[in-house]
């Protein structure tokens, strides 16, 4: 029994022996074929003819090892190898080139953010004296830039998870279109290399109407010309590009209406002005006034401006300058522009406006969006405190009823022991 076990170990120790030989084979470096970035699963061969040295980039691991197989066998027999061109590296901003062709073929439907977060990318940061923060990555080479290369750029510049997840979905569908193109072998971007971070629930910050009054004290003090936009903003709802891309041409005062040609969603839609939108806007109405002029107008007038590089750039809405001002003033925390918008539908749905009218007075493309300020109803709210007093009252009178019994019981039970008494 003891000279079976003996022999069953031994076995046991030799067929490890081997498995660990095949492993050691299986993980032996193949000479002339090398892997470039690692892990990046893409295969280059090296090898030497006549005095030099020659490096090509194949693709998988397999056709590297035949690639190479093939060379070392054509110089054996003095043949002619093809001449190798030196081609100029794939950058990163050629790949955010493919995205911006890709969403304008394809009539996305919010082309100028991806333009402004593609420059982003090609560019870097700056801060508002023109001085460059961070670097950005339009000279890269796309083939050679690892996922840590690209997860620490996007951990300098990307202060809130939302904004890492847009970068990163932006850059990821770069290297996908590239891919595509055959310009890169890899997307380093995907998700299973970084994967996108958990993002809070969106904020929903509007006015209480004594903070509107106060904000409106401090516009009409400090900014007056400033103020018909305020108060536009407000009433209308209308997304910033929105109302500052507005031209007197789409004002109808007699049907008190705003009609969109441009919107975030892509879709065209008539916004309707109460009694405060026109009081506003007929106030920044001029003697002379042409259609095609602006409603609120800019410094630059045109679609795309010349920075100081003189390099086209897009038109930017930035009403900061006052707008943050006078909320400090005012003392209003955790307000945005943006944040007049959310009034606006907070407001509809404090006045008994439904989750359809929010959907279409906003111009929101789908019912959630809209549902979002449901809570706010009075209609939501009186239906759920009087689900819960309905339900109370019930309890309240089956107790009393319960008590009301045993009393009746107690009192039957007395007056049986007393007459038998």
């Amino acid at each position: 029994m003891e000279i079976n076990e003996g022999k069953e170990s031994s076995l046991g120790r030799r067929s490890g022996h081997r498995v660990c030989m095949k492993r050691k084979r299986e993980q032996k470096k193949i000479r002339g074929v090398f892997e470039r970035p690692s892990g990046s699963n893409v295969w280059w061969i090296d090898y030497w003819d006549h005095g030099s040295r020659h490096r090509e980039k194949i693709g998988r691991k397999s056709d590297a090892i035949d690639a190479y197989r093939d060379r070392k066998t054509a110089i054996r027999r003095g043949e002619k190898l093809p001449t190798l061109r030196r081609i100029a590296p794939v950058t990163i901003s050629d790949l955010v080139d493919l995205v911006l062709d890709y969403v304008r073929t394809h009539g996305h439907k919010d082309q100028r953010t991806y333009q402004s977060r593609g420059n982003l990318i090609r560019n870097g940061r700056r801060d508002a004296k023109g001085t460059l923060i961070h670097k950005g990555l339009g000279d890269r080479n796309a083939e050679t830039l690892t996922s840590e290369d690209i997860e620490a750029w996007l951990g300098k510049n990307c202060k809130t998870p939302a904004t890492f997840n847009r970068y990163k979905a932006l850059l990821s569908l770069a290297y996908k279109l590239g891919v595509r193109n055959k310009k890169v072998t890899h997307n380093p971007a995907r998700g299973e290399f970084i994967p996108m971070r958990k993002e809070p629930k969106g904020r929903l910050r509007f006015l209480a109407e004594e903070e509107y009054d106060k904000l409106y004290e401090v516009i009409a003090s400090r900014f007056p010309e400033h103020l018909a936009e305020f108060v536009v903003g407000t009433h209308t709802g209308m997304r910033l590009s929105e109302q500052y891309t507005v031209e007197w041409g789409q004002y109808d005062p007699r049907r008190r209406a705003i009609d969109l040609d441009r919107t975030k969603n892509g879709n065209s839609r008539t916004v309707n002005l109460n009694a405060d939108a026109m009081a506003a806007i007929e106030s920044l109405r001029g003697p002379n006034q042409k259609r095609m002029d602006r409603m609120f107008p800019r410094e630059d007038r045109s679609a795309f401006h010349y920075g100081e590089d003189g390099k086209r750039k897009q038109e930017q809405f930035d009403n900061r300058s006052w707008f943050e001002p006078c909320v400090t003033e005012a003392g209003i925390p955790r307000i945005t522009w943006h944040g007049l918008r959310h009034t606006f539908c907070s407001w509809l749905a404090m006045a008994g406006a439904t989750t359809r009218d929010i959907m279409e007075a906003a111009g929101h493309k789908t019912m959630n969006q809209a549902a979002r300020y449901y809570h706010l109803s009075p209609q939501h709210t009186q239906s759920v405190v009087d689900r819960i007093a309905r339900t109370g009252t019930r309890n309240t009178n089956r107790h009393h009823n319960r008590h009301q019994s045993e009393r009746a019981s107690r009192k039957q039970k007395q007056s049986t022991k007393n007459a038998r008494g």
